[in-house]
């Protein structure tokens, strides 16, 4: 099976990768980056995920540009709604690429964390793979999740404190009260 997994940052693509090869799936990578902010921490996530996928074997697709202005249109008056949004974006991308490929099907780094709401994951992932005609590969990888953060700390991988946007980097020193 060729999948194409959307990948947010090295540390969390460690299980999923692990456990997708093992299954004997042939796994390119994608980071999608209009999403993480600011800029310099987009940089140093992309940094840290070129510097393992090499050792690994892993081609990544890098795409061009940085939409900065485009993401923050699609949420502005909307952020209750952001972190839907900003999943519609990243997995709509990555249905896009693997049909362009020819991949068998797609799946996310996303399903790694123990922070991101799984079913929105996988009912907006199956949504687009029906819309772009190319399946969601769902599946849950966080009981791998403390496996995966040893394993990127032995490496000294970049890890980052916050999900990737402006908001959730906000989030991490103020909290609703």
């Amino acid at each position: 099976m060729r999948l194409l997994l959307h990948i947010c940052c090295a540390p969390c693509s460690i299980i999923p990768l692990a456990e997708l090869r093992a299954d004997g799936a042939e796994v390119t990578g994608f980071f999608f980056r209009d999403n993480i902010h600011p800029y310099s921490e987009c940089r140093r996530r992309e940094e840290t995920l070129r510097a393992y996928a090499p050792g690994i074997g892993l081609e990544v697709i890098y795409p061009e540009g940085y939409d900065l202005e485009g993401f923050l249109r699609k949420i502005v008056f909307r952020e209750d709604q952001r972190c839907r949004i900003c999943f519609h974006e990243r997995l709509s991308a990555a249905a896009a690429l693997a049909k362009e490929r020819r991949c068998d099907g797609f799946s996310s780094t996303l399903l790694y964390s123990r922070y991101q709401p799984h079913e929105v994951v996988r009912e907006m992932g199956e949504a687009v793979g029906r819309s772009a005609g190319v399946p969601f590969l769902y599946r849950d990888f966080r009981p791998g999740w403390q496996e995966g953060v040893a394993e990127s700390r032995r490496l000294e991988m970049y890890r980052q404190k916050y999900c990737g946007c402006i908001y959730s980097e906000k989030e991490r020193f103020f909290k609703a009260g």
